[in-house]
């Protein structure tokens, strides 16, 4: 399978040349309370994946995903899990009536599903791993002040230089988090680079900067403690070359060999998201259909801005699966 760069020409595999169907998964920030409720009601695969997990991880995730409390969800110890499950879930009921070529990408956390889904990765080897990830990213946003900002209206270039100048200028860290589609990307860092970076974003034009509810600063330098103990979880993590392209966060390229991968992990928690480039790489492969597998409808957002002539799906809630089927 073939690998390059992010700037280097695109590599087509032979057998995806007939319009792959483009599989997405979401990431932290589509959960919801009621998640896969609905799924987990109706098909027995989904019953039996959140028995597993509620036993894997010793409690009940299934009643937090369908009852909350909200603010427990949306701890990111939690979150990273729950999102996790319910997308595999809802995998595991469109799975076994697929025939078709498909790639596969998830955004940050949404990777770990792609790869479960790719046969790359188990299902339990993976929620272990998530939960490991939401603790450590946990541990690291309490050690060290930080956040993020969404900043609309501004080209990717103009921002970097914007965060460079914010470095300089405070001498902290803040950088490009999630290059998630043209005039829409997420910066992340300290609390006075962070905020230097978003004054000067307002001064330079942007049409919006909101500053993110949370309290952790994402695909950044700051997440290093987390990474460095991370990386011990995912050596120990048993993965598999995938069987279809796994498209990377950090290179914006497929993920071809169990190594790839474990370094992808590792490296995804202080690098930024390459979301744009990921859909144009699949895109150029002949994806003409992409398919959001999770809560919400995020990703699906973010792929019409990039390229509104793609068709777009999603799979998250009963009613979904059977018009999947139907379409």
């Amino acid at each position: 399978m073939g690998t390059g760069s992010p700037g280097s020409p695109i590599v087509y595999y032979p057998v995806l040349l007939m319009s792959p169907l483009a599989f997405i998964f979401p990431g932290q920030g589509s959960q919801r309370v009621g998640m896969a409720r609905d799924a987990y009601e109706a098909y027995p695969v989904v019953r039996e994946l959140f028995d597993e997990a509620d036993a894997l991880l010793g409690f009940p995730l299934s009643g937090l995903c369908f009852a909350g409390p909200e603010e427990v969800l949306n701890d990111t110890i939690n979150t990273q899990p729950a999102i996790f499950v319910a997308s595999v879930a809802l995998w595991r009921v469109i799975e076994p009536r697929l025939s078709a070529a498909a790639l596969f990408a998830g955004h940050s956390l949404g990777e770990y599903s792609a790869l479960v889904a790719a046969g790359a990765l188990d299902f339990a080897a993976g929620l272990r791993l998530v939960r490991e990830r939401g603790r450590l990213m946990k541990t690291a946003g309490e050690q060290g002040q930080g956040g993020m900002a969404a900043v609309l209206g501004l080209d990717e270039r103009a921002l970097d230089g914007i965060c460079e100048q914010a470095r300089a200028a405070t001498g902290g860290v803040v950088q490009a988090a999630n290059y998630n589609a043209p005039g829409q990307v997420v910066i992340s860092g300290d609390e006075l680079a962070l905020a230097e970076a978003m004054e000067r974003a307002k001064a330079a034009g942007a049409r919006k900067v909101v500053r993110l509810a949370v309290s952790i600063a994402a695909h950044s330098p700051l997440m290093a403690s987390a990474a460095a103990a991370f990386r011990q979880a995912v050596e120990a993590t048993p993965f598999r070359a995938p069987r279809a392209p796994v498209v990377g966060n950090v290179t914006a390229r497929p993920l071809t060999s169990v190594g790839e991968i474990m370094d992808e992990l590792v490296q995804q928690l202080t690098a930024p998201v390459r979301w744009t480039e990921s859909v144009q790489w699949m895109i150029g492969q002949g994806a003409d259909t992409f398919v959001e597998v999770g809560p919400g409808q995020v990703l699906t957002g973010l792929v019409k801005r990039i390229d509104h002539s793609v068709q777009r799906l999603n799979v998250g809630s009963v009613a979904d699966t059977r018009a999947f089927w139907e379409a």
